[in-house]
Parts: structure tokens; C-alpha cells; sequence
């Protein structure tokens, strides 16, 4: 083969571009401190880096939202720390209250000092930390409670970005803290007219002795005390004893309500008999039903996580040997006849004996009607200035939530056969009206046609109420004057938009309500005088604060349905209880939040560690080196030198050489 002098020149400028290139890259490398600058330069090594870029925009961005979830977290931790703190003072000082010993300058002190507490849960429920409420749900820029202790944030959830369809939450919401459930408390109700022994009271009648009335003690009526001392019998010989009646109306854990007469007993049976009628119409050991020390009776609903429970009595008995005590089975309100006060009876002057055991200040649909302790669900919303209030919150009975405007009636309703509403009071202008609503064909759907009673909703039936109290024919025109809806709590208010202080006024109930000789109990109930609740699944923080501190401020140890001024007040002893399930709910929320803020900062460490692993997998997957690169940069130096020599000496080379 001839190598010509072009091919020679060709070989050299080649290598010699080859190894300049190749001392170019290595310096590069040693200069960027990087393996490659352009994805040509080596696509494998390229697009390891993009992964690894990707995985480290990742991370970081979760640890970014690890940590700021982590501050608010930590923040509302500490929040609902002294709420709880706050709480526990709260409870001390009612303890202090209930103690007979304080003058009523001492409880004033105390009540004083508890609403010092009650702005102080306030300020901690407003909460804010970087300009967002802890407290509001996803809201953050909404403050929490208003000034009428109202919640005015929502119940979503904020959660924290940690990794690939990883979420975590980390707030607790103000709907959460302050009107959440416990699905384990078991709900108590109690009756709240104490309930005092009429033998002890009355000894020279009612047993055959000569103490003067002067000398009775007044006991409170226990489980072995004999009917004949709770409801009375002017007749010394027993064997000639009247039969107490008992009308009872209740709802059941799972919303089903029932009325029944007990005509069973006589004067000589217990009341622990009696609490055992009451307790087999609840169901097979569904119930638990007790007296408490003033003789009130209290149920506690043995299933957990029900708000439904509900409980009414009135007692009767003739003294005459007449029929009137049974005969209310036909109307209850035939018992407006009878006497409460049992000194009316023993002088005589009215021989039907009426036993009253809840009494709750409510005006009476029936004006004649004035034995309140008779009146179940026959009672007018209460009213303060436009505004008409129901107490009786309406309540899903398949998931113990309160019912929304689109809720259906038959959801919370107990029907059997065809129900009738009735409504009665006076218009926003003075008109009174007395109508009923048939739910089975009066409710109307948007083009005006019935609405079957499985489909009508609390919208329908509240557009037909505003329309009756308003006056007005359409529901456009109705709702111009007033305003029916559902508070937060599943209640039933109207607003008069024409008068700050409204003619209107209201009573709903079932048209059969006062028929005991039906079964079933109401369909739906709206403003009732029924047993008070001392425990409930259902929360509402600000709610019991403000109740449990009216109670101090009024002194009343224990409720009192004979106070007129507020008589369904649950008494300072009550609120205690009431006071330790609201120091378990916040304690029980506290922990969850702890755990969020564990579960944060345990993501925020371990993004760290992946942080730095990632780094370490990316430095060595793009960066040079050195060491490496400085020696084969040393090894094309030679290379490069060792060409250059030699081909200095090939170019030196002539024929002369070879001759």
C-alpha cells in the first residue's frame, strides 16, 4: 500500500482534532464540575438527571408543605391545649358554685369570673396564625365564631401535599371542634320537676296518724317510694285506692315514636314499677331509666351515637272514683280540668289530681289549656323581636345528622299511615289561622303538582309554613315578608322581614298528637315540652358554655321546671356533667391534632433523608470526578505531547535519509 503525503497529513489533523477535543471535554468537566452540558453529549446521563431533578422538585416541595402544615398543626395543638386548660378552670369554679355554702353575692363572683373564661374561649376560637384561621376549615381568611357564638366557617378539611397522591390533614375544623359529634356518648335525657313525697308532705292525710302538717319533712320522691306518695290518696283505707294514670309520648334510638296509657299499677306499686313500664316502651333493654335525687326521671339511651332519644309524661288520678283520669286517653288536654296543687285537692275543691313532670315555659296552642306539664308538642315557637324559635331539632334517623332544606321528610319523620300538620297562631299582620297540611298530598313540587310523602322535602314543607304565617298566596310573595329555613342545628325559625317585632306567631304539631289511644306518637315534632338533654353524640360548644353559665348566674343547683325565668335551664350540677363531655370532646381532638403533627413532622424528616439521597444518586450520576478527570486530562496531555513529537520528526524526515 502507498501512503501518500495527503494521507499522512489527513491522519495527523485528525488525531490531533480527536485529542484536542477530548482534552477540551476533560477540562470542561473539571471546570462545570459536571459530566455532560448538552443532552447530545450523553442522552443516558441526561435524562438520569431529569428524573432526578423531577424527584428533587418533588421532595422539596413536600417538605415545604410538611412544614408549614406542620406550624399550623402545631399552632392548633397548642390552642386546643388551653381550650382544654380553660375548661378545666371552667369546671372547678362550678364545682365551687354548687357548693350551698356561697352567698349569692359569692355565685355572682363566680359567674363573673366564668364569663371572663367564656371571652377567653372565644378569643382562642378565633385563633389566627399568618393571617389564616386556625378553625374555620378550608375558610381560612373567615373568622370562626361570630359574636352571637355562632360558627361561621366550613367543615372542610386542609391537607398537606406528601408525595404522589399522598395527603395528609391537618386542621380541625371549627364545625369539628364545636358542633362534632361523639359517637360514643350514650344520650340522657331527664324530666325537670322535682318530685317530692306527698306522705311526708301531708302525713295527718295521708296516713292514718296524727302529726300535724306543721312537722312534715319534704323528701324527694326514690325508686321504692309507692305511687300513693307520688301521686296521693285522700282515703286512709287502701284498699279502696284510685288507679294513677300515666300518659306517656317518646321517641326511640332509631326515630320511632310511640304514645301509650298506663293504667296498670296501682297507689301501692313502686315507682321502680313504674320506671320499668316507661323503660319496656322504649324496647328489650334499650333504655336505662332512673331517678335522680331530686325525683326526676332520666333515661340514658344505651346505644351510643343517637341524638333521638325523647321522653313526655303527665300523671292523673280521680279522686272522685270518676272516669276523667281515663278518659283523657281520648284528648290529653280534658286533664286542663284537673288541679297541680294537691292542697287543692285534699280541701277539696277539685277531685282530678294532675302530676306534672316536665315544664318548659312554653305558651300553650290551647289558651285553656293551664296545666303546662299536660302539653306535649301543642306549644307556640317561642318569639324574641322578628324572630319565631322552634326547639327540637330535626334529625336524620338513618345517620343522626340534622336535617338540611333538602332533606326528605320521611327521613326523619315516623309515619305509619297518612299524617296531618297542623298549624295555628296569627299571621305577620295579626290574621290568626288555624289549617292543616296533609304531607301525603298538600306539599307541591315546582310545577305545582303533589309531591308524593316519600319525595317531600323540608324546602316544600317550609315554603307552605311561610306562606300560612306570611299571609301570602305564592311562594314568591311569601318570602318577601318572612323567611322560614333551618337553623345550623336542624331548627325551624321564621323571620318577619316587615316588623322588628313580629305579630306573628306559631304552633306545628301532628294533628293527633293528643289521641292516646293511637300508638304511634307524633310524626314530626317542632317545639316541644319534653325532657331536657343532660347529655347528647351532638356538641354545641358555645351553646353549653352560655346555658352552664346562666345556670350559675341564676343559682339554680339543679333544673327547675317550676322557675319561671328559665325553666328549662339544667341546673350547675348538670352543666358539670355536660362540662366533662365537653372536656373529652376538646381532650380527644387534641390528641388527633398531636398525631398530625407527628405524622408531619416525621414526613418533613424523612423528605430530608431522600433530599440528601437523591442529591448523593444525582452527584453521581452527573457530576465530574475530579480526580478521575484530572488524570485522564494528564493522560491526554502525554498523548497529546507524544503526538506532537512525533510528528515533528516524521516532518523532518527527507529522501536523504534513506539513501
Amino acid at each position: 500500500m502507498r501512503i501518500t503525503s495527503g494521507s499522512y497529513y489527513n491522519n495527523i489533523y485528525g488525531e490531533n482534532n480527536r485529542l484536542n477535543k477530548q482534552l477540551f471535554d476533560v477540562n470542561k468537566q473539571i471546570s462545570s464540575g459536571l459530566k455532560i452540558q448538552y443532552a447530545h453529549e450523553d442522552p443516558g446521563v441526561f435524562i438520569d438527571t431529569l428524573r432526578l431533578d423531577d424527584e428533587l422538585t418533588t421532595l422539596n416541595q413536600v417538605k415545604s408543605s410538611a412544614q408549614s402544615a406542620y406550624k399550623m398543626s402545631t399552632q392548633t395543638d397548642t390552642t386546643i391545649g388551653e381550650i382544654v386548660k380553660t375548661l378545666e378552670s371552667m369546671k372547678v369554679k362550678m364545682v365551687n358554685a354548687a357548693n350551698d355554702a356561697h352567698s349569692d353575692t359569692s355565685i355572682q363572683a363566680i359567674a363573673k369570673e366564668l364569663r371572663g373564661l367564656q371571652n377567653h374561649l372565644l378569643t382562642l376560637a378565633n385563633t389566627s396564625i399568618g393571617g389564616q384561621y386556625l378553625f374555620s376549615g378550608t375558610a381560612t381568611s373567615v373568622k370562626p365564631i361570630g359574636n352571637d357564638g355562632t360558627y361561621q366557617g366550613n367543615s372542610e378539611n386542609l391537607e398537606a401535599f406528601l408525595g404522589s397522591g399522598i395527603k395528609q390533614k391537618y386542621n380541625i375544623s371549627g364545625s369539628q371542634l364545636f358542633l362534632g359529634d361523639e359517637t360514643k356518648t350514650n344520650r340522657t335525657i331527664s324530666a325537670n320537676v322535682a318530685q317530692k313525697s306527698l306522705t311526708d308532705l301531708y302525713p295527718d292525710i295521708m296516713k292514718d296518724t296524727e302529726i300535724p302538717r306543721s312537722d312534715a319533712k319534704e323528701t324527694y320522691i326514690t325508686g321504692s317510694s309507692t305511687l300513693r306518695d307520688l301521686m296521693g290518696d285522700t282515703d286512709v283505707d287502701t284498699t279502696n285506692d284510685q288507679t294513677p294514670h300515666f300518659y306517656i309520648q317518646g321517641t326511640k334510638s332509631d326515630g320511632t315514636t310511640f304514645k301509650s296509657h298506663i293504667n296498670s299499677l296501682t297507689m301501692n306499686s313502686s315507682m321502680d314499677d313504674l320506671l320499668q313500664e316507661i323503660s319496656d316502651l322504649y324496647g328489650n333493654n334499650q333504655v336505662e331509666v332512673s331517678l335522680n335525687t331530686h325525683g326526676q326521671i332520666e333515661i340514658i339511651d344505651k346505644k351510643t351515637g343517637s341524638s333521638k332519644l325523647d321522653f313526655h309524661m303527665v300523671g292523673a288520678v280521680d279522686f272522685s272514683g270518676g272516669t276523667a283520669a281515663a278518659d283523657a286517653v281520648n284528648d290529653i288536654n280534658t286533664l286542663r280540668a284537673g288541679s297541680t296543687d294537691f292542697e287543692n285537692i285534699i280541701d277539696g275543691s277539685n277531685s282530678l289530681y294532675v302530676k306534672e313532670f316536665t315544664k318548659s315555659g312554653f305558651d300553650p296552642s290551647d289558651p285553656l289549656n293551664t296545666i303546662e306539664g299536660v302539653n306535649y308538642d301543642q306549644t307556640f315557637f317561642e318569639k324574641k323581636g322578628s324572630t319565631l324559635f322552634s326547639n327540637m331539632s330535626q334529625i336524620v334517623k338513618s345517620d343522626n345528622t340534622y336535617a338540611t332544606p333538602s332533606t326528605k321528610i320521611v327521613d326523619v319523620g315516623s309515619f305509619s299511615t297518612n299524617t296531618i300538620i297542623h298549624l295555628e297562631g296569627t299571621t305577620i299582620n295579626g290574621a290568626p289561622f288555624s289549617t292543616d297540611i296533609d304531607l301525603a298530598s298538600d306539599l307541591l313540587d315546582e310545577n305545582g303538582n303533589p309531591t308524593a310523602i316519600n319525595d317531600a322535602t323540608y324546602q316544600q314543607l317550609m315554603d307552605a309554613i311561610n306562606m300560612i304565617v306570611t299571609g301570602e298566596p305564592t311562594i314568591e310573595d311569601s318570602y318577601l315578608h318572612g323567611k322560614t329555613s333551618l337553623t345550623y342545628d336542624g331548627k325551624i325559625i321564621f323571620e318577619d322581614k316587615d316588623n322588628p317585632a313580629t305579630n306573628a306567631a306559631l304552633a306545628i304539631y301532628d294533628a293527633s298528637s293528643s289521641n292516646y289511644t293511637l300508638t304511634n306518637g307524633s310524626a314530626l315534632t317542632f317545639n316541644a315540652n319534653n325532657a331536657l338533654t343532660i347529655r347528647d353524640p351532638k356538641t354545641d360548644f358555645f351553646t353549653e358554655i352560655e346555658e352552664m353559665i346562666q345556670a350559675v348566674e341564676q343559682g339554680k343547683k339543679r333544673s327547675d321546671g317550676t322557675d319561671n325565668n328559665d325553666p328549662r335551664n339544667l341546673g350547675i350540677q348538670n352543666a358539670i356533667q355536660m362540662m366533662d363531655d365537653l372536656s373529652d370532646h376538646v381532650s380527644r381532638l387534641q390528641t388527633e391534632t398531636g398525631s398530625y403533627s407527628q405524622v408531619l413532622q416525621a414526613s418533613s424528616d424523612r423528605t430530608d433523608m431522600l433530599i440528601i439521597s437523591t442529591k448523593t444518586l444525582q452527584s453521581d450520576v452527573i457530576d465530574t470526578d475530579i480526580a478521575e478527570a484530572t488524570l485522564r486530562m494528564q493522560q491526554l496531555s502525554l498523548n497529546y505531547q507524544a503526538l506532537l513529537s512525533n510528528i515533528s520528526k516524521v516532518s523532518k524526515l527527507s529522501l536523504v535519509n534513506y539513501l
